[in-house]
């Protein structure tokens, strides 16, 4: 059931990856941030904000299906697989890896493609592999483990040293 929930997750982290983060990265880029005079205030107006926001809730998002150990690997794992092999696909055949970018006239599209072509994508895909890679986060959490704290016991008392 664990693993099927990282899946879920990876479902929703590619999303995430692909709308919020396209989105913000696409407010940001040359042709529609300093050039076009994006300043602090503009950040303030709604329009600006969502975007942001996505940027800021998917970097969020990854950071914590990295991070937290209940989490399936699979959950930061298979996206971070397909952003590496994407990054892959844009080394051996360029054309091909932009041919396969879904919604291609979006502005999210649009902020994905220059997160491929900075290679942003492949870098944060070999975070998201990391997971994988720990044994540890394969193995379900016991609840004795779960409820275990160092500071529970008294050495003193256990060894029967304490008066």
């Amino acid at each position: 059931m664990r693993h099927l929930l990282g899946f879920v997750l990876a479902l929703g982290l590619s999303a995430a990856l692909f709308f919020g983060a396209g989105a913000g990265v696409w407010l940001f880029t040359i042709p529609h941030g300093a050039a076009a005079g994006l300043t602090a205030h503009d950040l303030t107006r709604l329009a600006t904000a969502w975007p942001l926001a996505g940027l800021v809730g998917t970097g969020l998002l990854m950071s914590i299906l990295i991070a937290v150990r209940r989490v399936s690997p699979i959950g930061p794992g298979l996206p971070g697989l397909a952003l590496l092999a994407w990054s892959g696909l844009l080394v051996a055949r360029g054309s091909a890896a932009l041919r396969l970018m879904p919604l291609s006239g979006s502005h999210y599209a649009a902020g994905f493609t220059t997160m491929l072509d900075s290679g942003a994508l492949a870098l944060a895909g070999a975070a998201m592999c990391v997971p994988l890679l720990m044994p540890s986060r394969w193995r379900r959490v016991s609840g004795a483990e779960a409820d275990y704290a160092d500071d529970d016991i008294d050495v003193e008392e256990a060894l029967g040293l304490a008066e």
